[in-house]
């Protein structure tokens, strides 16, 4: 009421002002938007030429054209309306041949209607029906555009643009005589229309450049106009609307009886399929009785209560939940209650006696406290808009309801009808459909293949791989490879065979085709139909790790290229309808068979058998694999037209094995390492799915922020995931709490999603945790930063990151996460005491051993290895630390005999292995010493803090050695190890606080007896103290320093001058033999550069103590 006022000021301040042709308008709109739950107001004030033409839904104005016919290639029509009526017409036009143009309302929505076929197209191919908007009956301007430039299209509503292609074999539309706006006129019956008329105000009326308004207002003869006005009514339409199903209502006083009986009258409107509407005590000598009018199950029904608890009750409509306005009128005559509902037939209840309201009329509710207020309602109240309330005939002044100056009422909004179409747009994806009631929303996902609140979540797995997983055996399946994605399922045959599962696609013409009489120029020709569309066939093919169609020819006298010039004769298609001209296995280009590629064709002249061109059949077969190309759509065959020429072939299915989305990986172990992506588009629904095994207690799986929206998962505790985000409502978390910790190093299963409806989190079997969205709430996701996989935004800002492997699907991730385990213990060993940690294999339940060792065998040499440890021994010969892997590679450090510290590399089981001595001074010396080692390809450091592993590691040991390893290095093991090891750490691995901490596990195996020690805090506190001595040492030595520095000054000039005499002689011989040199220099120069690379390429870590000294770090 307040902001009608500012309309009102403004508007007053417009009215002194002159102009030819003013137009005042003060629009203010509460609708929701789409991603804001936000209230809009818009006020807008402005003068310009406007030309309006009043329609009363029985009129119209029809534009003659000058000629018989308007053929029209580019149309721009613009407009502007509202309305008071769901239904009717605002242009029309059609010709002889079967062109037409309609725009109309229909049920509240805007429908533009076109065909531009001929004569020569009837069916319904060529007509096109495209709609926009809802409720637009509200009586609010909405501003309509259509250009056409032959078959393309845009038709826009309000700033919201639909382009479309026009279906057809015409590119102009024809119009015959006129074109009429506002109804559509019967020929030859005047004031007879075909369909409902348009009732509201026009303005601003162009088609193709003419202002239609402003002719029919100078009267021009093209224009044949009804009973059209040209000032736009408004009529005061209040509406009340009722907020809550439970408190609100309406009570207004009841009138005194008279002698036409009772009659109510109202219009209503609401998206309930039940709700009260009206309620009244009637007056009764005996037991109270009650008149109600109600919605129930979508339907309208008028009961009556009588005193003896008989009712009597009559229903009608269907579906009056629609959202558009009803009028529904209940009258009193002769004993009998009529009830009429819009324009359908009357229903009526017999009476046994005159009705007279007691006290009030409750509209939509009852009070919640009904002491005495002479009130029944047996359903839930009404949510929903009330409007044009009569009753007795006299209508209801809704302002004075608000003012207090009639009746009473509740939780009621005045003056605005504040319905909302929540299934527009449909958020129900995949095929959904969307119903609603007030205030939310469902989807109805029968038949779609999905599920979910917004049908996002396939029922069927994406691959036959993922049914074998399940426990599947071989049968009809319906997969679908793109998950939760657009694309629909497909219908396959999987055969789960021993070794590999194969997805079968079936076509339509499996069977072998004979073909006789084709020519180059008239071939015979096959197109193939799979039941799936195009982009379904690229998503299985992309998907799958190995795809082939057989293809089989057999032939006589009958070729597949022309011997003497090579012109493909027969051809087959790719999947995106493109010529393909090679057989049998080979890659695009290459016109041969696999004759040719066994070398084994009948004749060796030619690629192909069939090219020998022989009066006997003849067979090329062979497999299609390049997966780019596949599947066939079609073969055409074009040499079967010579005497005795004839051939047969077949297409087999569409065959492909492997899901390259399942347990695809990438493996990080440094410390600062992690995976980043582009921002998530995020239109409304995500999902997120991944695979974990930890022995951290916490760690961020992945973040993805905005300006102020965020999503991240992430292990909050050692048995408790969360799922946290921020829509543009709050931060909201959803979190599931496992009864045994999480961070076991097995694997975990998580799930979460949001869509507009709701967020949810699954973790491995336990119950679901889900969280309904508020109510208009925001919808979108705003996410601009990167992707974070593996860590959050803060912590790479803060160089605080975790160590993950990762595996990353097409709908998902999967992760194999190693956070930092603190290695800070200590533990003493006694004579025969070792410790052997077990790595478990990562990928055992999807893959097999072989095919793993042959990948790190090529890929070890590109990998790294952190090491760290600190030892106390008296002993030598002595082994520290040993990894061996699967394929006899290991690395080893060792005490030598003499104490010496040397580490053992061996990268090619073939080669000796490589050995290394950085400290050649004895170590077995009773006092702590620390080693820090990183490898990185071939190179070995001393004090590198960062790590990653590629390769699967078999075992590290501890104290003991191996049947793998090299004589030396088993005997230095073969010693034992007796004294104090603190700070171990191999990559994530801390084996010895394993061993501590975890007894019992099966990666865990301890021999002889372990005493956990404080060997290395002493260490240190001995350390500090020996630095705080040495200090005080050097602080007495200084006055000494300060008399001999003149002395060693004198030494030092007498060194450098002799130095630089010698280097003048030197220059000088240099000089005489430097032309000599020259040209052995050039070629010398040359055959090095050329040996440069080889050399780098075939570098290693060398056999020899002497060779590997070269370069490493300490």
């Amino acid at each position: 009421y307040d902001l009608q006022k500012v309309c009102i000021n403004s508007l007053n301040l417009l009215a002194g002002l002159e102009c030819d042709y003013c137009f005042y308008t003060c629009s203010i709109r509460l609708q929701s938007n789409v991603t804001s739950s936000a209230r809009d107001l818009h006020v807008v004030l402005f003068s310009v030429e406007s030309y309006v033409a009043d329609f009363d839904g029985r009129s119209s104005l029809l534009y003659r054209f000058n000629q018989k016919s308007m053929s029209t290639v580019k149309d721009v029509i613009s407009l502007r309306f509202k309305s008071r009526q769901a239904e009717g017409v605002l242009l029309h036009g059609e010709g002889q041949r079967g062109d037409y143009i309609t725009l109309e309302l229909h049920r509240g929505r805007l429908a533009l209607h076109l065909n531009l076929d001929d004569t020569r197209v009837r069916s319904s191919s060529g007509r096109m029906v495209v709609t926009l908007g809802s409720l637009l009956d509200d009586q609010h301007w909405h501003s309509v555009l259509i250009e056409r430039f032959n078959k393309q299209v845009n038709f826009t509503l309000d700033r919201h643009t639909q382009h479309f292609r026009a279906k057809g074999d015409g590119d102009s539309l024809e119009v015959d005589y006129e074109l009429s706006f506002g109804g559509i006129p019967l020929p030859g019956k005047p004031g007879t229309f075909l369909r409902r008329n348009f009732h509201g105000c026009v303005e601003n009326l162009y088609y193709n450049g003419v202002n239609i308004i402003d002719l029919a207002k100078r009267r021009k003869p093209q224009i044949y106009s009804g009973n059209v006005t040209f000032s736009c009514s408004e009529p005061q339409l209040v509406a009340a609307t009722f907020l809550s199903s439970s408190s609100s209502f309406l009570s207004l006083p009841a009138p005194a009886p008279t002698l036409e009986g009772l009659t109510v009258r109202l219009q209503f409107r609401t998206w309930n399929p039940d709700g009260l509407l009206l309620s009244s005590r009637l007056e009764s000598d005996q037991e109270p009785c009650y008149l109600l009018l109600q919605i129930s199950s979508g339907r309208l029904r008028l009961t009556h209560h009588t005193s003896d608890f008989k009712t009597s009750e009559v229903s009608t409509g269907q579906r009056v939940n629609d959202g558009l306005w009803h009028l529904v009128s209940l009258s009193t005559r002769d004993l009998q209650m009529t009830m009429t509902l819009d324009n359908e037939p009357a229903s009526s209840i017999q009476l046994e006696d005159n009705l007279e309201p007691r006290d009030s009329y409750y509209f939509g509710g009852c009070p919640l406290s009904q002491n005495g207020s002479g009130c029944m309602n047996p359903s839930m109240a009404f949510q929903g808009c009330m409007r044009l309330i009569l009753i007795n005939n006299q209508p209801t002044d809704l302002m004075q309801v608000q003012q207090g100056m009639l009746g009473s009422w509740n939780q009621l909004q005045f003056d605005i009808c504040g319905i909302q179409d929540r299934c527009l747009p449909n958020f129900c994806e995949n095929g959904g459909r969307c119903t609603q009631t007030w205030s939310s929303f469902q989807c109805d996902c029968a038949g779609t293949g999905y599920s979910g609140a917004t049908c996002h979540n396939s029922v069927y797995e994406s691959s036959c791989e993922a049914y074998r997983l399940a426990g599947s055996s071989s049968g009809d399946f319906s997969i679908d490879p793109d998950g939760s994605g657009p694309l629909g399922p497909i219908q396959v045959y999987c055969n789960m065979t021993e070794g590999k599962v194969w997805t079968v696609l079936h076509h339509n013409s499996t069977g072998s085709v004979r073909v006789r009489d084709s020519t180059l120029e008239k071939p015979h020709s096959t197109h193939f139909n799979y039941g799936s569309s195009p982009a379904q066939l690229r998503a299985l093919v992309s998907e799958s790790e190995y795809c082939q169609q057989r293809v089989t020819y057999q032939c006589r006298r009958s070729r597949l290229f022309n011997t003497w010039d090579g012109v493909p004769l027969s051809w087959w298609l790719d999947r995106s309808g493109e010529r393909r001209t090679y057989w049998g296995g080979f890659l695009p280009g290459v016109q041969q068979c696999a004759c040719s590629l066994e070398e084994n064709c009948i004749d060796m002249n030619y690629f192909c058998n069939c090219d020998a061109d022989r009066d006997s059949w003849e067979n090329d077969t062979g497999l299609l694999s390049y997966k780019d190309d596949l599947p066939v759509s079609g073969i055409s065959i074009g040499d079967t037209n010579r005497l005795n020429s004839e051939a047969v072939y077949s297409v087999g299915p569409l065959e492909c094995s492997g899901d390259k989305s399942l347990w695809n990986s990438a493996s990080f172990y440094e410390e600062a390492s992690y995976l980043h992506f582009p921002a998530f588009q995020i239109e409304f629904s995500f999902d997120i799915s991944f695979y974990f095994k930890t022995g951290s207690p916490s760690g961020v799986f992945l973040e993805n922020l905005g300006l102020q929206d965020f999503i991240r998962v992430e292990l909050s505790s050692p048995s408790t995931v969360t799922f946290s985000f921020n829509a543009g409502d709050g931060p909201v978390v959803l979190a599931v709490k496992s009864p045994v910790p999480l961070n076991d190093r097995q694997w975990h299963w998580v799930r979460a999603e949001r869509n507009v409806k709701e967020a949810s989190l699954q973790v491995d079997q336990l119950p679901l945790r889900f969280l309904e969205a508020p109510p208009n709430g925001h919808l979108r996701l705003q996410l601009n930063s990167q992707l974070f996989v593996g860590t959050s935004w803060k912590s790479i800002v803060l160089c605080h990151v975790f160590g993950i492997e990762c595996y990353v699907g097409v709908e998902c991730f999967y992760f194999l996460l190693f956070f930092s385990l603190s290695p800070e213990v200590s533990v003493s060993f006694e004579k025969g005491s070792s410790v052997t940690y077990t790595f478990q294999e990562p990928f055992s339940v999807m893959q097999n051993r072989t095919a793993q060792v042959s990948s790190s065998s090529s890929t070890y040499s590109k990998s790294r290895d952190n090491m760290a440890l600190s030892f106390l021994t008296t002993q030598s010969p002595a082994m520290l630390l040993t990894v061996n892997t699967f394929t006899q590679q290991y690395v080893a450090i060792i005490l030598a005999r003499n104490g010496s510290l040397q580490i053992w590399y061996r990268l090619n089981k073939e080669r000796r292995p490589s050995v290394f001595s950085p400290v050649l001074t004895n170590l077995a010396d009773g006092i702590l010493h620390r080693l820090r080692l990183h490898r990185e390809g071939k190179d070995v450091y001393v004090q590198v803090s960062s790590s990653k592993l590629v390769i699967i590691i078999k075992s590290l040991f501890l104290l003991t050695g191996n049947e793998a390893l090299d004589e030396e290095v088993a005997q230095a093991g073969s010693r034992g190890f007796v004294g104090c090891f603190s700070s171990v750490q191999y990559n994530h691995i801390a084996p010895l606080k394993a061993a501590l901490l975890n007894r019992g596990s099966s990666l865990v195996n301890i021999r002889g007896h372990l005493l956990e020690s404080n060997c290395g805090a002493l260490a240190d506190l001995s350390t500090s103290r020996s630095r705080l001595e040495a200090g005080k040492d050097n602080k007495h030595r200084d006055d000494d320093t300060q008399r001999d520095s003149a002395v060693i000054g004198g030494v030092v000039t007498a060194v450098i001058f002799i130095t630089l005499c010698v280097v003048a002689v030197m220059a000088h011989f240099l000089y005489q033999h430097r032309q000599v040199r020259r040209t052995a220099s050039i070629q010398e120069k040359e055959h090095r550069h050329s040996l440069e690379a080889a050399y780098r390429a075939e570098l290693h870590l060398n056999n020899s103590m002497r060779d590997n000294m070269k370069e490493y770090y300490i």
